[in-house]
């Protein structure tokens, strides 16, 4: 029992340190989010935790630490007006289906799944299937 534990630990760790690596560089987006949740809710919270952790880890991904300074600069180029929206918008807020004009990331950025936006001044990606904010670029 405990060679298999110890196994399952094993096995966790890389597949968390794997994906961990591809959202890094900018690649892996909500897949890769989601492996990395699933597994380390599985570790922390058995099934359930395995569940959630997915859910929210598909909420991560999206672009990288250094690439959001060069991604704001893009939009802010572009001149893309900002829509106004009462509530306060973080991390998987479902924007409203109507008013807002969604955009393609640009291929150089490794972000296919998703879209942006500008909300409040504030640049987002979302996800254009549910409108949801998968990440607030700073």
């Amino acid at each position: 029992m405990r060679h298999v534990l110890l196994a399952a630990s094993a096995a966790a760790a890389l597949t968390i340190s794997g994906a961990a690596f591809a959202q890094s560089t900018g690649g892996g987006g909500a897949a890769a989010g989601a492996a990395t949740g699933a597994v380390g809710g599985a570790i922390v919270g058995g099934p359930v935790g395995a569940v959630v952790g997915g859910v929210v880890g598909g909420l991560a991904g999206g672009l990288s630490e250094q690439q959001q300074p060069q991604f704001r600069q893009y939009v802010v180029q572009r001149d893309i007006p900002s829509y106004r929206y009462q509530n306060e918008v973080a991390v998987g807020t479902v924007l409203p289906s109507d008013g807002i004009r969604y955009y393609e990331v640009p291929e150089q950025y490794g972000v296919r799944d998703y879209r942006y936006t500008v909300v409040n001044d504030r640049v987002v990606l979302v996800d254009p299937s549910s409108r949801r904010v998968v990440q607030v670029i700073r």
